[in-house]
């Protein structure tokens, strides 16, 4: 059939099937939306219809290899960047092993949980998101924490977060969302941050992220270091037993020495003295002998338990509290060798969400539907073609063999003259119907179509429980966080748009934001798809506080010395910190040391300007009447002691320092974590109160932050 079409004799525009389009200076035509902006096109021309859903077997069903948009977008912006990972490209990681401490034959025939005590060789690799390889490690972000266990049934990729939540529902949605937390492209800064516009206003024109932002706002985002952070699998995965049967699971990595994270006046002073911290930190615990070491846990639960939910138990933004569904710890891991070569190992390891071994399957969850997707695709681009896998990185440690062959740098292609299958002649590997994977025949049914399902629609509610789950001085710097990044959006309507939307999370968490931020008036509330329930019971396990340590073990003490420090007070609290399972460090006016008051030479680890108190957990000032008049009027030891007392950290200390407290106020500010050493009983109650790592209620007092009161 012919088009009709007609062109104004006073415009270059032209109407084809009632549609208006617009010559360029080219002569090319330009598709108009219907509010008269250009239409969405895919790189061929095609128009899009929906750039937010991915094409899916109904509304909660899995996604479709046949769509064709969604496969052009993930593949462009999966080959974005060259060399380095588009995302998570600044990591660090580990060798070790993870050990199974029960069978779990009755839900998975994966062979990593069939035998207790077997130990399977494991990599971890650690990242942040957002920044670039060379960006430093404590920026504001996620934190990837991928797992590739070498099974004797081929290679399992746990390639989750520090975080159980995301910000999007649906992978179409990846690239936008990574794109808008990059640095903005006509000028290619800020670096590792999302304090900016483009960020903050895809945010806020993305409430399903509401969740996945409280988190990021939170200390969750500045951990103190890789060992004393979760990791989450994310997703809703399946095991699948021996018969066929389907549990629903979701993936915990618990570390054995607890949760910890930094303040964020912390975190900038560490990047400026240390933006290796992290790297760093793991590297000497594994070089001492301190391995770090984290418990699997799962949550398990059947179709009954997933109808009855609250939520969507495939919906990427929520998670399970774990008072409702307890997490079973079922095995541990262990980091014990760091790699020979950073560049083969940890530069190189490929992650992909679609490695499972038999006995552990996908849910419909529309992220990681498209994650099994992309990370292909990905591998093939950073790493050259498709023999990424005969990098020894990547290769299974168990027996393999198939028909692969030649391709961009093969290293091994099959021997003899058959390489297909079947064959007449007997030879080359055969499938298995009963050894090899098979998929939970799960029944699917409906409409081929672009839907986001009903039940994906509440944006608040749990970034509501997360928010009220929180001790006071967590909430306080929530708000100090989102006062920080929102200060520097210069688009006042997108600071709007966050505190309309921050409303329907906590009125009182939006008072204080608009409050900090200048607002004369605040703005209605977000439209909601959903009202925010109020019947959330908090939950503790998402405080780092309420699930704090209770120890100092695997921290790091820095002792400020001089000359004619008491050398047995010196050997005292040495000793008391090593029975912690805990590390220290000396730090001097000069690095070569100090002589102690029993003329023994003490070597230091660092001199004043090169160890700052941000670099510890908490400090001591072991002076004498000698050396303490050159640390008042040094200003680096002077921040030494504001730092640290600013940090909320516990801070020890010999009479003889305080003329250096004085200087620096603190001694008009003493507190229960400013704690005396000159006697036993004293350096007994410092070490016993270090296990407490901050003194969160000395906030208010250096103004780190307070409520503010409600705008009307």
């Amino acid at each position: 059939m012919a088009r009709k079409s007609s062109k104004s004799a006073q415009s270059n525009t032209v109407t084809i099937h009632d549609h208006k389009l617009h010559r360029g200076e080219g002569g090319e035509l330009h598709q108009f939306a219907e509010d008269g902006t250009d239409v969405l096109t895919t790189a061929q021309g095609g128009p899009v219809a929906d750039d937010q859903n991915s094409l899916r077997v109904g509304a909660r069903g899995p996604a479709l290899i046949d769509d064709f948009h969604f496969r052009e977008k993930i593949f462009h912006f999966d080959h974005e960047r060259i060399p380095e990972r588009v995302v998570h490209a600044r990591g660090y990681g580990a060798h070790g092993f993870f050990e199974t401490y029960e069978s779990l034959a009755a839900y998975t025939r994966a062979d990593v949980f069939q035998r207790p005590g077997e130990k399977t060789p494991v990599f971890v690799r650690f990242s942040t998101v957002a920044g670039s390889k060379g960006s430093f490690d404590l920026a504001r972000d996620v934190r990837g924490f991928a797992v590739k266990m070498y099974t004797q049934e081929g290679n399992w990729d746990l390639v989750g977060n520090n975080i159980p939540v995301f910000f999007i529902q649906d992978a179409i949605k990846f690239p936008d969302v990574i794109h808008s937390v990059k640095p903005e492209p006509d000028r290619a800064f800020p670096q590792a941050q999302s304090a900016h516009d483009n960020f903050w206003d895809f945010i806020t024109l993305t409430p399903e992220s509401m969740h996945m932002i409280m988190w990021v706002m939170s200390d969750r985002a500045i951990p103190r270091s890789f060992r004393f952070m979760e990791g989450f699998g994310v997703h809703t995965f399946r095991f699948v037993n021996a018969k066929d049967e389907s549990t629903f699971v979701k993936f915990h990595w618990k570390p054995k020495l607890g949760l910890q994270s930094v303040a964020w006046n912390e975190a900038v002073k560490i990047n400026g003295a240390d933006p290796d911290f992290h790297r760093r930190d793991l590297w000497q615990a594994i070089q001492s002998g301190n391995f770090p070491e984290w418990e699997l846990g799962v949550q398990l639960f059947d179709q009954e338990f997933a109808d009855k939910f609250d939520f969507d138990i495939l919906d990427p933004t929520k998670i399970i509290p774990e008072e409702i569904l307890p997490v079973q710890l079922i095995g541990r891991l262990v980091l014990d060798r760091m790699p020979e070569n950073f560049f083969a190992e940890t530069e190189q390891i490929a992650f992909m969400t679609q490695n499972v071994p038999p006995g552990i399957d996908f849910s419909n969850d529309p992220l990681l539907q498209g994650r099994n997707f992309s990370y292909l695709d990905t591998q093939l681009k950073r790493l050259g073609g498709p023999n990424f896998t005969h990098l020894p990185i990547n290769a299974p440690k168990c027996p393999f063999h198939n028909f692969q062959q030649d391709g961009h740098m093969a290293m091994h292609n099959p021997v003899g003259r058959v390489n297909y299958q079947p064959n007449s002649f007997g030879e080359g590997p055969r499938e298995s119907p009963v050894q090899g994977y098979r998929h939970f025949p799960s029944d699917e049914q409906g409409p081929k179509v672009r839907l986001r399902p009903e039940s994906f629609a509440d944006h608040y509610s749990q970034a509501r429980q997360f928010y009220v789950s929180q001790t006071p001085a967590e909430q306080r710097h929530i708000a100090m966080a989102l006062t920080f990044e929102l200060s520097k959006v210069e688009t006042q309507a997108i600071r709007e748009r966050m505190i309309s939307h921050l409303l329907n999370i906590d009125e009182t968490l939006a008072n204080t934001v608009a409050h900090k931020l200048g607002f004369h008036a605040m703005p209605k509330a977000a439209d909601a798809a959903t009202a925010t329930r109020q019947d959330l019971k908090p939950s503790p396990a998402l405080s780092i506080v309420e699930r704090g340590p209770k120890r100092f073990e695997g921290r790091k003490l820095g002792m400020l010395v001089t000359d004619g420090v008491d050398a047995k007070l010196l050997k005292g609290l040495g000793d008391a910190i090593t029975k912690e399972k805990a590390a220290f460090e000396l730090i001097a006016p000069k690095v070569g040391g100090v002589t102690a008051s029993d003329g023994s030479w003490i070597p230091a680890h660092h001199m004043i300007d090169g160890g700052p108190s941000v670099l510890f957990d908490a400090v001591a000032l072991l002076t004498s009447a000698e050396g303490i008049d050159d640390l008042v009027g040094e200003a680096a030891a002077r921040d030494f002691v504001a730092d640290a007392f600013q940090h909320c950290k516990f801070i020890g200390y010999d009479k003889s320092a305080l003329p250096l407290l004085e200087k620096v106020g603190v001694a008009n500010s003493l507190d229960e974590g400013v704690i005396g050493l000159s006697d036993k009983e004293g350096l007994t109650s410092f070490v016993a109160e270090l296990g407490k790592l901050r003194v969160w209620g000395r906030e208010a007092s250096v103004k780190l932050g307070k409520a503010s009161p409600p705008l009307e």
